[in-house]
């Protein structure tokens, strides 16, 4: 059972896990405090072991083969719960503790959890450091696999669904709704299906996604809509419909709380659409961490 383990340096797997998150040989040599030329070697003894280039330098990326990405999250889920085991601890205390969580976000996911769960947690535990970054999917199945990140907030609707191998906390539903500016010129009480289909639209496209949530529910019945502006997040949006006669289709959460709504128009869409759910995820290799459990319990309280 284990004599492909006995034939392989096992500290050869803490070079592939660096590797894989840094694509770069300098940046996992320092990351494992080894230099250059060492952790270059290693690479080449890795590389005869599995049998596979592994990584393979384009421009100055070391960018993983298909086997690495394949053998990836192994790998690497086997090192955080070894790693795990052997660091566990049952006295995390959330008034002492200066643990860093590291969440995968978008602007809106961020504003949807962010400000309530920090405000929570400076009351809970003041000295916890929360570092966010820019997702790179909806449930950053990449990071979350490559140990990045501790969570990532994300979204499902019925044609989204998380990858298999992450956990999922449930934070709430909404419902899609469409603003205007107030004073649009042909959008006044009521939104009509011909109106919406008349209106310039702004979209909100973070993945650079050929198609989203919205224009596939029209794309099923023969239809397209006239997008204008599409933006990689919400930062400016508000900004553009209020200052055009643009129109904007989002969960309503996102509209009552980054747009100044006083300002607007706000209509349920005019055909349906499937709600919008968000969702925090984790790598299930953490789930027996006793800071990132608290951190879970205290997600689900604030939602």
């Amino acid at each position: 059972m284990h004599l492909m383990l006995r034939q392989l340096d096992l500290n050869l797997l803490l070079v592939f896990a660096a590797l894989y998150r840094q694509r770069s040989v300098t940046a996992a040599a320092n990351e494992l405090a080894f230099s250059p030329s060492a952790l270059s070697h290693a690479l080449a003894r890795l590389r005869v072991s599995l049998d596979d280039p592994l990584f393979i330098r384009q421009g100055n990326a070391m960018l993983p083969s298909a086997k690495a990405e394949l053998l990836a999250p192994g790998i690497i889920n086997a090192l955080d719960a070894l790693v795990e085991s052997l660091n566990r601890r049952n006295d995390f205390d959330p008034l002492t503790s200066h643990q860093v969580f590291r969440f995968a976000v978008t602007d809106y996911t961020a504003t949807a959890l962010l400000p309530t769960l920090i405000a929570h947690l400076q009351q809970q535990a003041p000295n916890v450091v929360i570092k966010v970054v820019y997702s790179r999917g909806y449930d950053a199945f990449e990071d979350l696999m490559a140990g990045k990140v501790d969570f990532a907030i994300g979204f499902e609707d019925e044609v989204t669904t998380p990858r298999r191998g992450i956990n999922t906390i449930e934070c709430f539903e909404d419902n899609y709704v469409v603003a205007v500016r107030q004073g649009h010129p042909f959008i006044r009480d009521a939104l009509t299906y011909e109106d919406y289909l008349r209106v310039g639209h702004v979209v909100v496209n973070p993945w650079n996604e050929q198609r989203g949530v919205i224009d596939r529910i029209l794309d099923a019945q023969g239809i397209q809509r006239k997008v204008v502006v599409e933006l990689p997040s919400l930062m400016t949006a508000p900004l553009i419909i209020a200052s055009t006669d643009l129109a904007i289709a989002l969960p309503q959460r996102a509209v009552t709380s980054l747009f100044g709504a006083a300002d607007l128009k706000i209509f349920p869409t005019p055909f349906p659409t499937p709600h919008y759910a968000l969702r925090v995820y984790y790598n299930p290799a953490l789930a027996n961490s006793a800071g990132h459990q608290w951190l879970r319990e205290q997600i689900v309280q604030v939602v």
